[in-house]
């Protein structure tokens, strides 16, 4: 079905029942020197929660994020939401941008305009770039999937499907952190003909069979932060529904299970205000408060530890970027990725974490332009 033109709305009733949610929260008490070592602050929660409730614009967010034409397109049964920006230069290069969980396509919006006219921000027009940000399955604003079975192989293949035969784009990129960077490189591997190259800042892949001193402590580090840091994941992955009923119903429960992510994974120095405001931080939880997306969201865990094409696939052999922010949990040694990928372009970043595109949009675009310019 060809796409349609769509436009962000918030009907004021739901505005309205969100205010009025906030207000009645009911708050549990803290232990008096909790930082976020318990999980999510209330102290901090609580004043973010009131500010939502008080003082947060949605409108004006709303019409800057209806400032890029957006679309929903049927595939596979599903309306997927997306934006569709086209750039300005001799011969924009397509370029799909992929999020992941707790984010949302507002998490590009600070890449937009650089990407798809750098020439009115000082850069060189033969680098500009035909802009398609799909908002996952099930998140947002779009469509949910309505039956079992949308892991990361079908939204691959549904993500493809958008961009060759609904969109025409027979060859393009694909770029993506989180679920963002595995559904990109499954894409990568199961699409190349149609993929020129992929540009990851989230890589999935082992250790090498016969490690070396350095893998060892690399491992060591990735099994502590498997044990302290991944139950959301644990849950998510098996029983999810048991908790998205919670946050469903309470807009702060909501908050305090996303807002603690943003905090753990990020390049902040102890206050995630000043990698975030408050008013991103707000503007990316209304993605999953607004569309009531909270539940379909948070399957995509459930339905990825079902799928087994999701981690396990043949080597990427289209050319590879990879950019490395110091702060990104899941990061891994050069030398495991390359059992995996074909890395044409290896880049340390000197700042950022988990969600580079928000945390340092201006490094991670250099390093998308940078990559794309070899394979263009």
């Amino acid at each position: 079905m060809p796409p349609r033109p769509f436009a962000i709305h918030v009907p004021d009733a739901v505005l309205d029942d969100l205010r009025q949610r906030l207000g009645r929260t009911r708050w549990p008490a803290q232990i008096a020197d909790a930082g976020w070592d318990y999980g999510a602050n209330v102290t901090y929660i609580r004043e973010l929660c009131e500010y939502w409730r008080s003082g947060y614009d949605w409108r004006l967010h709303e019409g800057h994020l209806n400032r890029h034409p957006g679309f929903l397109c049927e595939v596979d049964g599903v309306d997927i939401h997306f934006w569709h920006i086209k750039g300005k230069g001799p011969a924009p290069f397509p370029l799909l941008l992929i999020h992941g969980w707790p984010g949302s396509i507002f998490e590009f919006s600070f890449l937009i305009d650089q990407l798809t006219d750098p020439a009115a921000h000082g850069g060189r027009p033969e680098d500009a770039f035909d802009l398609v940000i799909p908002a996952l399955p099930g998140f947002g604003f779009g469509g949910a999937p309505r039956e079992r079975g949308w892991g990361i192989s079908r939204i691959a293949a549904a993500f493809d499907t958008l961009m060759t035969r609904e969109l025409g784009y027979p060859r393009y990129g694909v770029q993506g952190g989180d679920w963002g960077g595995i559904i990109s490189a499954k894409m990568a591997s199961a699409y190349g003909d149609h993929v020129a190259g992929v540009h990851l800042n989230f890589v999935v892949a082992p250790p090498p069979a016969q490690p070396a001193e350095a893998d060892r402590a690399a491992i060591a580090a990735r099994d502590a932060f498997q044990a302290a840091e991944t139950g959301y994941s644990n849950v998510q992955s098996t029983k999810p529904d048991s908790l998205t009923v919670a946050q469903a119903d309470s807009p702060a429960g909501l908050a305090a299970w996303v807002v603690e992510k943003f905090h753990a994974w990020s390049d902040h120095p102890g206050n995630v205000e000043a990698t975030f405001p408050k008013d991103v931080l707000l503007t990316n939880l209304m993605f999953y408060w607004a569309p009531n997306s909270v539940a379909s969201a948070a399957r995509i865990y459930y339905e990825a530890r079902r799928d087994p094409g999701a981690f396990m696939y043949p080597k990427v052999e289209v050319p590879t970027g990879v950019a490395v922010f110091p702060k990104e949990p899941w990061r891994v040694p050069r030398n495991w990725a390359e059992q995996r990928f074909t890395v044409t372009r290896w880049t340390e970043l000197p700042r950022g974490g988990h969600f580079a595109a928000l945390e340092q949009p201006d490094l991670l675009r250099e390093e998308i332009v940078e990559f794309f310019r070899t394979v263009r």
